[in-house]
């Protein structure tokens, strides 16, 4: 959004009015245009906002990003360029990519773990592209028979499980040390590294903490859509059914909790975006301004609804 400051006595409140079909700066027409000011002759701004529903999609030099470091801007690879579609839902520029050694080793050992799963799969419907399709859902990559304890099993039963689970494992730890690593060198907070981090627990534990404490790489779940909600299942069963479980009901009750909040603040936010609510940190301690707007909204919604219900 682009603002220009200008001398106005209007009212402190916010308020919209349509634009006209002129061209914008870039092409295209534009939004709505808006006015806000703090307070009755102070100063106030004027200047026309874009949302996912009145987006003019701007298509100029691309951007290249921070480069604290120096080195950055040579180990980027790929043209930049524009997507019209992904514009349509964020960012539309696509490129540079950074990988770095970290981002290299992720996506080589996440390519031949999927190869290596993908064509095990492959070989169990004598490599016909069309049962291949058909039963995808219920192919599988399982894990070695429980004979083999914690020895490496012959390929064919189960050591390529065995090998594509290394290479799994190995993409998976230096993704998360390129997301750490990249946080560092923009000098960010590491929220995103240790929230992948919890994801990344789980697949251990699941993968390789518990099969080594029961004592058989059997334990662990095999690659498949199907064979591994069957296996969750039997989990379930084996420990007293998962939904009894209070510590899952915990996740399951912050996971779509925090979607819904997530979804709520988001919705508002867009709701008030012509009256600059995007600039949410700037208003959010103003009187008449979008946030409050919002606040109040949400504020007097569930009054009401505490209101019903007593």
């Amino acid at each position: 959004m682009r603002s220009t400051p200008s001398s106005s006595r209007r009212s402190a409140s916010s308020y919209r009015a349509r634009s006209g079909p002129r061209a914008g700066r870039n092409g295209g027409t534009g939004g709505w245009s808006f006015r806000s000011g703090a307070k009755r002759g102070a100063l106030s701004y004027d200047g026309e906002y874009q949302n996912i529903f009145t987006q003019v999609q701007v298509q100029g030099e691309p951007e290249w990003g921070m480069d604290d470091s120096g080195k950055s801007m040579q180990e980027r690879i790929g043209k930049p360029g524009f997507s019209t579609l992904v514009g349509w839902l964020g960012n539309a520029q696509l490129g540079p990519v950074y990988l770095g050694w970290t981002g290299m080793i992720a996506l080589a050992t996440g390519i031949l773990a999927l190869n290596i799963i993908g064509i095990n799969m492959l070989a169990q419907v004598n490599w016909s592209i069309p049962e291949f399709i058909r039963q995808l859902f219920w192919l599988a990559l399982e894990p070695p028979s429980p004979e083999y304890g914690l020895r490496m099993p012959p390929l064919q039963d189960g050591g390529w499980y065995m090998i594509a689970s290394f290479f799994l494992l190995v993409s998976v730890c230096t993704w998360w040390l390129r997301t750490y690593l990249l946080a560092a060198e923009h000098k960010m907070g590491k929220h995103v590294a240790w929230a992948f981090a919890a994801a990344i627990w789980l697949f251990l534990v699941l993968g390789l903490f518990r099969p080594i404490l029961m004592g058989s790489w059997s334990e662990m779940v095999p690659y498949g859509i199907f064979p591994h909600l069957d296996w969750t299942t039997a989990f379930s069963i084996r420990y007293g059914n998962l939904y009894y479980n209070p510590f899952h009901a915990l996740s399951i009750v912050f996971l779509y909790g925090s979607v819904l909040l997530f979804a709520m603040h988001g919705a508002t936010i867009l709701a008030v975006t012509r009256y600059g609510g995007d600039r949410e940190l700037e208003q959010i301690v103003d009187r008449g301004t979008a946030s409050e707007r919002a606040a109040l909204f949400w504020r007097w919604t569930m009054e009401g609804r505490i209101r019903l219900n007593l």
